[in-house]
């Protein structure tokens, strides 16, 4: 019985990592009324987040060298990723937001083609147009040029090209050990909300405790658990299943918008969706058959 739970856990832990980001929009939009805005949340949760996996683990920076300007772009699209990300689940309809953001996978193949040299197969490139389809089914609208595209959107369809960007500069900084690219990624968090603070002037919350207390436990143990939850499980199950299970997130997402926020989908945004989500599916599946040749 042991072994057969043990042989659970990273299931169990990348459930909970895909809960806790489909959850992610009700905390923020809750600190976000109580006066701590995104980009306090962001440099807050993720400055805490840092400090205590710094004091716990070290910072290994004499590796950082190795790195190259690949550690560069880490740092500018891993901070970019998560900033935009929760700016855009405070603006904008959660599941919207969810689906856009989950184009990254068709993102990552062409970036993988441009800086890695990763060859793009014919049912890639239909894989491709199949998410974009999808991104212009969910955005169209007749008065389109009239009245712009939201904010939310252009953050949730860059947070994903960031997240993919991250994704292929974390394949390229293989000599780099988890912990310090987790470190480096945050990093890059906490010095985009700085540079956007500074450009925006936003001035200091004037939160209460909670609102002070809650940004902090946003990044321990939120952050914190949810990021050591999802190496734990990536590294010891396939990419293909762990993939497809970070999927589950979409779902939390449109369960809680619609339980605690009454928010709807409709035709144009399922339909769109659909498609994305497919694609996304065919991109998962094409990046295990290539590990599985490699190997």
């Amino acid at each position: 019985m042991n072994v057969h739970l043990f042989g659970l856990l990273p299931l169990l832990a990348l459930l909970y990592a895909a809960t806790f980001w489909g959850l992610i929009w009700y905390p923020v939009r809750w600190l976000a009324e109580a006066g701590v805005a995104g980009l306090w949340q962001t440099l807050i949760s993720y400055a805490c987040a840092l400090l205590v996996m710094t004091l716990a683990r070290g910072f290994a920076s004499r590796d950082v060298p190795s790195g190259g300007w690949s550690v560069v772009w880490l740092v500018f699209a891993a901070g970019w990723t998560n900033v935009a990300f929760l700016l855009a689940v405070i603006d904008d309809q959660v599941v919207r937001v969810l689906i856009l953001f989950y184009l990254s996978p068709l993102w990552a193949v062409l970036l993988a083609r441009w800086l890695l040299g990763e060859r793009i197969r014919t049912v890639t490139w239909f894989m491709l147009l199949l998410g974009l389809a999808g991104a212009v089914v969910m955005l169209y609208r007749p008065d389109i040029f009239s009245d712009p595209t939201t904010r939310g959107d252009w953050l949730a369809l860059s947070a994903g090209l960031a997240f993919a960007l991250t994704n292929v500069m974390i394949r390229r900084l293989g000599m780099l050990s988890d912990t310090l690219k987790t470190q480096l990624s945050w990093i890059g968090v906490v010095l985009v909300s700085l540079v956007l603070l500074a450009l925006t002037g936003e001035p200091l919350p004037e939160a209460g405790w909670r609102g002070w207390v809650g940004a902090m436990a946003l990044g321990v143990p939120g952050f914190l658990l949810s990021t050591f939850a999802v190496v734990y499980a990536v590294s010891r199950m396939p990419v293909q299943r762990s993939s497809v299970i970070m999927l589950f997130e979409i779902v939390v997402g449109a369960l809680s918008a619609w339980w605690l926020a009454g928010e709807t989908l409709g035709w144009q945004e399922g339909l769109g969706g659909l498609m994305i989500i497919g694609a996304g599916l065919v991109a998962i599946s094409l990046d295990e058959k290539k590990v599985v040749e490699h190997e």
